[in-house]
């Protein structure tokens, strides 16, 4: 049951019976209730994506420092045994494979500082629930 009411009046319910009245609340606050949830999981998700990018980046850059550590070991060990020039290449991979890391450290260490765990939306609309009931009751 559908009612007409003038803006900024309540509805008029003078000849509906309270069941009803009390049905029509109960089937709104569900659907409030239903709409909230998947506003939540909407939240979550999307903050879910951005920390799967960020840790991504994150794992990039672990693997990049363990390349540093291989062409830094690689390139103390052929300094030690072989002659100047193999050393020096292997110095340069090893800074190229540092300047990566770095890069790829700091994209996901601020990729992961903009994820917020609670969904501000959906707590706020929580919040204003009550005070909504209240007005309406």
């Amino acid at each position: 049951m559908t009612y007409s009411q003038p803006p900024g009046q309540g509805p008029d319910v003078g000849d509906v019976s309270v069941g009803r009245l009390m049905s029509n609340i109960s089937q709104d606050l569900s659907t409030l209730v239903r709409q909230e949830l998947e506003l939540a999981k909407a939240e979550v998700k999307a903050e879910a994506k951005q920390a799967g990018k960020g840790a991504g980046m994150l794992g990039g850059a672990g693997f990049g420092g363990y390349m540093v550590l291989l062409f830094l070991s690689i390139a103390l060990w052929w300094g030690l045994s072989n002659a100047m020039d193999q050393s020096w290449a292997a110095l340069i991979v090893a800074a190229v494979w540092a300047v990566i890391a770095g890069v790829l450290y700091a994209l996901g260490r601020n990729r992961m500082r903009r994820v917020d765990p609670v969904p501000e939306r959906t707590v706020d609309s929580l919040k204003q629930m009550p005070d909504q009931l209240r007005r309406t009751t």
